[in-house]
């Protein structure tokens, strides 16, 4: 079992309803399955991988090649990490050299909905962060 996680769901706090929205649901406490679940599907790499492997499914060596940056230990790690919460589906293919293709699973999928919306509203608003950014970093420089 990895670090950090526990084998059943524990409760930190109450997602719903939305109308009673509280921003605390993200409990930082050890043991938190959503807090645990957003730090896995969010970083850098599992996003990446999740959104080139909604296209079609990839050998390894082919995310390998995609994800720019990644070591062959991170994605074999983010890989494993991913099939383990459900959301990648992993085949071999009994043949010499053995071949392993990896797949969105039908969860997968609607993560990878979840991620383009973040990403649609990113693109639509990196004009305002960028001037919002320069105002800052020119008033930090005048103080």
């Amino acid at each position: 079992m990895e670090e950090g996680t526990s084998k059943s769901p524990t409760h930190c706090a109450d997602t719903a309803p939305y109308d009673d929205y509280d921003a605390r649901q993200w409990d930082t406490r050890e043991g938190c399955e959503v807090r645990q679940i957003l730090d896995r599907v969010a970083d850098k790499w599992s996003l990446l991988v999740i959104a080139l492997l909604e296209r079609r499914s990839l050998r390894f060596t082919e995310l390998r090649r995609e994800v720019d940056g990644i070591s062959q230990r991170m994605l074999t790690v983010t890989l494993r990490h991913l099939e383990r919460d459900g959301l990648v589906r992993r085949t071999v293919h009994p043949v010499v050299p053995p071949r392993v293709d990896y797949a969105l699973t039908p969860l997968g999928a609607t993560l990878h909905d979840t991620i383009q919306s973040l990403v649609t509203w990113t693109e639509a608003h990196q004009g305002e962060i960028a001037a919002a950014r320069a105002a800052y970093d020119e008033a930090a420089a005048g103080a």
